[in-house]
């Protein structure tokens, strides 16, 4: 009967045919699992998966998903271009702390340094280029000044700016000129003092008044009988007192001043934009709250011909989110599907989420924030922590935008193009940026990786395939009567229930029918 044929061919297998068997599953189902990885590494994506959703799915009457790729497009709606990978260029921090009256306290608590020497010696390299003299001639005090700015020692350099304004007073005192109005101080001495020494925001306010005033008052005099010509200060030095006076008022309180200051820099400097004094002036204007300013600034600059920030793209998020946050709720939403607004701070988010992934775990206090660095790498975990550091306030002040913001970030992963050195609106993701950060950032911080795409379902599912039919043949060929009892239990127990359909098909069937099946 049907019933025992199954248990008679088994019964003539021998242990051999279960291991060449398990074995050779193991060998084919460990080749497809390295294509597979191959595969995945190269392209991002399983090759079953793609071919079953590509051509199978079609024949079986689905229809493909679209693509994702309309939905993010640059401010006048055209799509963001995508250069090349760009080496990791580090930027100074817009919003850079004070070392003195900030950075300073924060080791005298804590006993740590928030600063990494290759920050410090960043900043020091900065100073000496911005603060030389127009003059072709360096004074001796400028020479003092570029020596101050490389000693790593804080006393030392604060020395050295004493003495720089001491040689300056010396100088001119003994000069003898009588038309010399005023003594020729050294702007950026007061500079340094105001940064390092000062421990207080309003005794770092006064310095750099005094080297506003220093520097405006300089003057020399050419020839006995030319008239006098006053100096012109060197304009990143100006350029950078005046904005650190800005933030001085800002971190006074006195906002609105702030920001009349900023924009007044702004229209007298517009070719700076390098330095991003625009991002100062965006932080003050969400804290006085003037939304439609704000929305004004972003028009000016979140363009695709300027480098972006994470300033500029959570910043265009957070007006978004803030239009629907108050009302959004996830369950609500998945009924009824997104309204227009909501989908366009979704997008939004997305949107920056891609240019900065680090930043919503600060923001939504996944990770402790730390004192931002003095320099900053975009679409690294130095820029979210510098950015998280100032604007997290703004974010919590928008009702439900941070609920927003948990509802939809990790969204932004399904999305994005894999490996990670494939872009979808920004350019590729750099693979620098880790290392970087970890040079920017103290020690004790745990720097954020991009997050990593999870394999693929048939990566995993070939590897436990591999796996366990390799353990069978193992297993066979140690315990073969052992292994062969249970093959046969086995079989037979999946055998049973064809062998009965087999003996009711024989019974409705004709034997004549049988017959002539078997002989064929």
């Amino acid at each position: 009967s049907g019933g025992t044929e199954p248990s008679v061919f088994l019964n003539t297998l021998t242990p051999k045919f279960y291991v060449a068997l398990t074995g050779t599953s193991s060998l084919i189902s460990g080749l497809i699992l390295i294509f597979e990885w191959w595969y995945f590494r190269k392209y991002g994506t399983s090759f079953i998966e793609q071919v079953s959703v590509s051509h199978l799915r079609p024949l079986l009457g689905g229809v493909e998903s679209s693509s994702t790729t309309g939905l993010f497009s640059s401010v006048n709606g055209e799509a963001e271009p995508r250069p090349s990978v760009s080496e990791c260029k580090v930027w100074r921090n817009p919003l850079n702390l004070f070392r003195g009256a900030e950075y300073s306290r924060y080791t005298w608590v804590t006993g740590k340094e928030p600063l990494t020497y290759y920050d410090m010696n960043l900043s020091a390299q900065d100073h000496q280029t911005f603060f030389t003299g127009d003059t072709q001639q360096i004074k001796a005090e400028d020479t003092v000044m570029q020596k101050a700015w490389r000693e790593r020692n804080p006393q030392a350099r604060i020395r050295a700016a004493y003495q720089a304004i001491e040689m300056n007073h010396e100088l001119h005192a003994h000069s003898g000129k009588s038309q010399i109005k005023f003594l020729i101080q050294c702007a950026a001495a007061y500079v340094l003092l105001a940064e390092e020494e000062a421990t207080t925001i309003t005794e770092a306010e006064r310095l750099f008044k005094q080297a506003l005033r220093s520097g405006k008052r300089e003057q020399r005099v050419q020839d006995p009988i030319t008239s006098l010509r006053p100096l012109t200060l060197n304009i990143n030095l100006l350029v950078y007192i005046k904005r650190r006076l800005a933030m001085c008022a800002r971190k006074l309180g006195r906002i609105k001043e702030a920001v009349k200051m900023m924009r007044d820099l702004m229209k007298e400097f517009p070719l700076l934009g390098m330095l991003n004094i625009h991002e100062n002036l965006l932080e003050a204007l969400l804290e006085l709250q003037a939304y439609a300013d704000v929305q004004a600034v972003l028009a000016k600059y979140d363009d695709i011909s300027l480098p972006k920030s994470a300033t500029i793209c959570y910043t265009s998020a957070l007006l978004k989110a803030r239009a629907v946050s108050e009302k959004f709720s996830p369950e609500a939403a998945s009924r009824r599907g997104l309204s227009t607004a909501e989908m366009n701070a979704v997008e939004a988010i997305h949107r920056a989420v891609e240019f900065n992934p680090h930043v919503p775990k600060y923001l939504l206090e996944m990770k402790s924030l730390i004192l931002p660095p003095e320099h900053i790498l975009k679409r690294g975990d130095s820029e979210a922590v510098a950015y998280a550091f100032f604007h997290l306030q703004h974010w919590k002040r928008a009702e439900g935008a941070l609920n927003l913001l948990h509802c939809t970030w990790e969204g932004t992963f399904r999305i994005i193009p894999y490996p990670l050195e494939k872009g979808h609106l920004f350019y590729p993701y750099p693979g620098c940026t880790e290392t970087a950060d970890r040079e920017l950032l103290p020690t004790f911080h745990e720097v954020s990786v991009y997050p990593k795409k999870e394999l693929p379902f048939f990566i995993l599912f070939t590897a436990g395939l591999c796996s366990f039919t390799a353990m069978l043949a193992m297993l066979t060929h140690q315990f073969p009567e052992l292994m062969g009892v249970f093959v046969k239990a086995f079989f037979s127990t999946l055998f049973t229930p064809l062998g009965f359909f087999a003996d009711k098909m024989e019974s409705f069937m004709p034997s004549s029918f049988w017959h002539q099946l078997t002989r064929i």
